[in-house]
């Protein structure tokens, strides 16, 4: 009996410390150029975009969701935009420009 308890709340501080992770994830923003014509949503970093007026935002699934692929995949769908990236990491200004370069 004392096994089965200690083993029910082991998988409960192993469920709540998931949860505090995925709770925990960055918000990354690309703020547009141009606002877009209807709201839509984007495919991007292994995470969902949404986007709508000036900016297409998601949860930091991975780490892709970072990366300059990402911010090309918004751009290709939107339009250029004038910053990517959230609290823990923003592109620079080559990045974004290399970014932009996709731009249709």
């Amino acid at each position: 009996m004392k096994l089965q308890t200690l083993a029910a709340a082991l998988s409960a501080v192993a469920a709540l410390s998931f949860a505090g992770q995925a709770l925990a994830a960055d918000t990354v923003v690309a703020k547009l150029q141009s606002p877009v014509a209807e709201k839509s949503k984007i495919v991007a970093g292994v995470s969902v975009f949404f986007c709508e007026a000036d900016a297409c935002s998601g949860r930091a699934a991975a780490a892709q969701t970072y990366e300059l692929s990402a911010c090309k995949t918004i751009v290709k769908g939107v339009g250029p935009v004038t910053s990517f990236g959230g609290a823990k990491k923003q592109l620079d200004a080559d990045k974004l420009a290399a970014c932009n370069a996709v731009a249709k």
